[in-house]
């Protein structure tokens, strides 16, 4: 008998990766897709899986390992789509070996996004299939479906989850992994070698072989009619279809699980059986908009937003006008997010604000330093833009102007996609100030190894890239490194590298506060010796509590030791309390 279980729907896509046959994973960590290889690696003597440095690089390997004949896969989130769009609208035209599938969580709502793009929309115009999976136990056995798919046709699949099915749970059946047979490698220049003569011929094929999925999708087992009421159909997929059956129970509804190509035949059939048919998906009206073209009648973005995610209630509200008395229940204060306590980024963002230094940010917790207290941060675009944009800046305005700007980076980041930025600086003659942010971490996603680290995915160590030595190869003289916390030498470099006319790289190597999980120093406050100065609240350390008559106190649950505070209090009025007296 087999065991069911409950788990998060990235658990699951990782499981049901693993039941598939899965030999190669390959992933750059961010949310709302980074547990599916922290789990996957539980199942590390059966397959292999790793941290690339982005998700470019971690499409090709998948590609690689899929040409070489073995089943593989690559995880990323919405925006990390874009940077692998370069190989992926090229596969798109290659087809497969072994079966090839291209994770992508969709953020709706931009929980942790700094957009909101749909995934069906970039895959579409590569001529990918989409599957979309609606709950966790359809996201194990509908990436089974995808490897499946993605073999009998010919065609890399793309996976497209959302946060919200990312992050809940549910009941899923454990079964035995299928043990698939390694296809022969076979040399095919006209499939592999996407040179303009054979990519001319290979977008007939991938033509061909897309009508053909769209032809299947109108019997796969995926795309299922539950007709019930005939008054109102509904069209939808993913997690909207648990909205639909939560507040329309009565309605009929056609629940996609293919969602690119789209089942003709089946939509057609569905939409004459009903009196008024309506298509519900999050963001982009990508199944509306083709069910119209079709001549077939049907409402959706007229009623529904493009923005955010979806609800039973205001699925409703929308469709069954229904009013809704719902009381709400007070509002909690505001909780603006922060850079944690003992972070070694504050006392960075602490000296470039008191010298008043504009930086171009970056992806990362270090993004908090745009709110404020701080509010150094103003720009932050994409992965490794930070540098780029720097550039950018100088060019437009000259050396001078670019005096009080810094770039400001991660360790992680700067290996994502900072290095090209700074080899550009180089090659360019550029003049700017790069700081890396060096926590020894990947820190945003939640604590992931990278190139930098000295330990991979599967927990082996691994050469770690020395980034020091690795500006320096680019050609960068000016290479300075600093303890984040030591605030005087942060403000001494950050002083004399941004006076000079050339590019120069600070880098702040502290590890991540949480990283550390030995017992803290503990810092208390003197009232009686307290000026009320408000120097030690400038960084903005959620530790530290202005009393009503204006002193200061720490909270000791909260506090890291890190010493900030009582680097700046000049009256003695903060003390160490030796370690291990908590």
């Amino acid at each position: 008998m087999s065991e069911k279980v409950i788990m998060l729907g990235n658990e699951a896509i990782a499981r049901g990766a693993y039941e598939a046959g899965v030999k190669v994973s390959a992933a750059y960590p961010g949310t709302p897709s980074t547990e599916i290889s922290e789990n996957l690696v539980k199942y590390k003597d059966s397959l292999y899986c790793e941290w690339s440095p982005n998700e470019k690089v971690a499409t090709e390997v998948a590609i690689g390992a899929s040409v070489a004949g073995v089943r593989a896969m690559s995880c990323m989130k919405h925006v990390g789509f874009n940077v692998a769009a370069d190989p992926t609208y090229t596969v798109s035209y290659m087809g497969v070996n072994g079966g090839l599938v291209i994770v992508v969580a969709d953020d709706p709502g931009l929980y942790s996004s700094q957009n909101e793009q749909d995934t069906r929309m970039v895959a579409r115009a590569a001529q990918l299939p989409v599957i979309e999976p609606s709950d966790s136990s359809e996201a194990k056995e509908f990436i089974k479906v995808a490897f499946d798919l993605s073999e009998k046709y010919d065609r890399p699949f793309v996976y497209r989850t959302t946060t919200r099915l990312a992050h809940s749970q549910g009941l899923v059946e454990l079964n035995e992994r299928k043990e698939i047979e390694d296809k022969p490698y076979e040399k095919n220049i006209r499939k592999n070698v996407m040179m303009p003569g054979n990519a001319k011929l290979r977008h007939v094929e991938i033509e061909k072989r897309n009508q053909e999925l769209a032809e299947a999708a109108n019997t796969l087992p995926i795309n299922r009619v539950e007709m019930n009421d005939t008054k109102i159909g509904v069209i939808t997929s993913g997690i909207p279809y648990q909205y639909v059956k939560e507040a329309l129970p009565e309605a009929s509804v056609l629940k996609l699980g293919l969602v690119n190509p789209l089942p003709r035949k089946l939509i057609e059939e569905f939409a004459s059986k009903v009196d008024t048919l309506y298509v519900v998906e999050e963001l982009d009206p990508v199944i509306e908009t083709q069910v119209k073209s079709w001549g077939i009648k049907a409402i959706g973005k007229e009623i529904f937003t493009v923005q955010g995610e979806y609800s039973a209630n205001m699925l409703r509200e929308a469709i069954l006008k229904e009013e809704l008395d719902i009381s709400k229940p007070a509002q909690a204060p505001g909780r603006p997010p922060i850079l944690c306590p003992g972070c070694p980024h504050r006392g960075v963002y602490y000296v470039l604000n008191k010298l008043k230094i504009h930086a171009a940010g970056d992806i990362g917790c270090y993004t908090l330093g745009a709110v404020a207290p701080l509010s150094v941060v103003d720009t932050t675009i994409c992965m490794g833009a930070s540098i780029s944009s720097l550039h950018g800046i100088e060019k437009a305005k000259g050396k001078e102007y670019i005096k009080n700007w810094v770039a400001v980076i991660g360790d992680s980041t700067f290996l994502h996609t900072g290095v090209n930025s700074l080899m550009n600086m180089m090659y360019n003659k550029a003049t700017g100030t790069v700081i890396i942010l060096d926590n020894s971490t990947t820190g945003m996603t939640g604590h992931q190894d990278h190139a930098a680290t000295g330990k991979t995915l599967q927990g082996d160590p691994t050469y770690a890239i020395d980034i020091p030595a690795l500006c320096r190869a680019i050609g960068v003289k000016n290479v300075v490194e600093v303890n984040a916390r030591d605030i005087q030498a942060v403000e001494k470099a950050v002083k004399e590298e941004i006076a000079k006319d050339e590019v120069s790289v600070i880098i702040t190597k502290t590890p991540c506060v949480l990283l550390d999980k030995s017992k803290k120093p503990l810092y208390q406050t003197h009232t009686d010796k307290c000026k009320k100065c408000g120097m030690c609240m400038k960084p903005g350390c959620p530790a530290m509590t202005k009393n009503a008559d204006g002193t200061v106190s720490i909270d000791d649950t909260m506090c890291t030791g890190c010493g900030l505070c009582a680097s700046l209090c000049k009256f003695d009025a903060i003390e160490l309390v030796k370690e291990g007296d908590r």
